[in-house]
């Protein structure tokens, strides 16, 4: 399968892009002059331990530096912990972030799907999860869980995910929790575990978290991890690669910790136009999903889409307008997307085209509208919500 994902700009002719869910904002000026001032201390290697940055985020989190991790983005965090727990069985919930997959699979993991289901507009029902992790008979040793979930951008409580890691105590699995969109919620405390690992009761949770999307930082790289079981933090520096952050991406991280204004900002312009793209997406006539992260989930409910692969996503790139097709995900079609949410000038400059694309039926390459690709049927139904074993 040909890996993708959103940001492609490289490969593509594109003068909006909606694929990557980045802050709007940008660069927060801090960081911006944090990292020029970095320059004169390029010739010097990193610090490998990532000491002062490591400090920060624990003082910023009130924990201590020794429970930190920091990484070359979250990706690299997640090949880290699957290397150095090495399960032989994990669970994955799909639609999900599809680099847990590669992970896994990078050390031979055995992958029992639990999929969720269209007709529930693929809400998570930890209480089933929970009862499915205690009698489906299979040895599951590690469980990813993204929250808000990518793509869908549907979160559940932290009081919900309480009662799924107490199970997974019980059953001996290593969970991953995954809050890299975390801060751009109304609500982020109220999802977040944080809390409940500062208790100290939950030494079988890695939560990730990332400065990349919430501080706009995707090229500077720098994700970190929160583990109170300090021994699987020293699994994850026994394995990991040296200076895998830079002297820039440890500096921006010290500095983007102190933008608390600009995070407050970010959230205030992300709940009204996440508000005003649902309702535009709805009034022409798509299947807006209830995300309430800084990305929307939709539908392509036209007829000829179901017939036509990726059909909205070239009649877009067409206009120079990326956006995030779903089709690689597991459980979802061609007729599925997502957009990241931005400020309301590029919204409407967004919103402008797609609209022109579905009043007036614009041709592609001097070919019908429709006529962009193989004929690919929509999935019924029944190709979700099942719990498979990957084969």
């Amino acid at each position: 399968m040909e890996y993708q994902h959103g940001g492609d700009i490289y490969t593509n002719s594109v003068t909006l892009d909606y694929s990557a869910n980045i802050n709007p904002l940008g660069l927060p000026r801090g960081v911006r002059e944090a990292v020029l001032r970095t320059i004169d201390t390029c010739c010097c290697y990193p610090d490998s331990r990532n000491q002062r940055l490591r400090e920060r985020i624990a003082t910023f989190h009130r924990i201590e530096p020794e429970e930190v991790i920091c990484g070359n983005g979250a990706a690299d965090l997640i090949f880290q912990i699957v290397q150095a727990r090495k399960p032989k069985e994990a669970l994955l919930l799909a639609p999900s972030f599809a680099e847990y997959e590669q992970a896994l699979h990078a050390v031979g993991c055995k992958i029992t799907y639990y999929d969720l289901k269209a007709s529930n507009g693929f809400m998570l029902s930890l209480q089933e999860l929970a009862k499915w992790l205690k009698w489906n008979g299979k040895k599951i040793q590690m469980l990813f869980l993204c929250n808000p979930n990518n793509p869908t951008g549907l979160v559940v409580t932290k009081e919900e995910i309480e009662d799924l890691l107490i199970v997974c105590r019980e059953q001996g699995i290593f969970c991953v929790i995954d809050e890299c969109f975390n801060e751009f919620l109304d609500e982020p405390d109220r999802y977040s575990i944080l809390s409940q690992i500062q208790s100290g009761n939950y030494d079988h949770v890695f939560l990730l978290k990332a400065f990349t999307k919430i501080y706009a930082m995707a090229g500077i790289r720098l994700g970190y991890g929160i583990c109170k079981n300090v021994s699987v933090l020293d699994q994850m520096n026994g394995i990991r690669q040296p200076w895998s952050v830079s002297s820039f991406a440890q500096a921006a991280g010290e500095a983007a910790l102190s933008e608390t204004g600009y995070v407050e900002e970010t959230r205030a312009l992300i709940s009204t136009e996440r508000a005003y793209l649902k309702e535009m997406l709805k009034n022409m006539g798509f299947c807006v999903f209830d995300s309430k992260a800084n990305y929307i989930f939709f539908r392509d409910t036209r007829e000829e889409a179901c017939k036509k692969e990726q059909l909205l996503y070239k009649e877009l790139l067409h206009e120079k307008v990326l956006i995030r097709s779903c089709s690689n995900y597991r459980g979802l079609d061609d007729t599925y997307y997502r957009i990241c949410v931005k400020k309301r000038k590029e919204n409407e400059r967004f919103l402008a085209v797609l609209k022109s694309i579905i009043t007036e039926g614009k041709q592609i390459n001097g070919k019908d509208n429709y006529d962009t690709g193989n004929d690919v049927k929509c999935r019924k139904e029944s190709d979700h919500g099942r719990a498979l074993p990957h084969i």
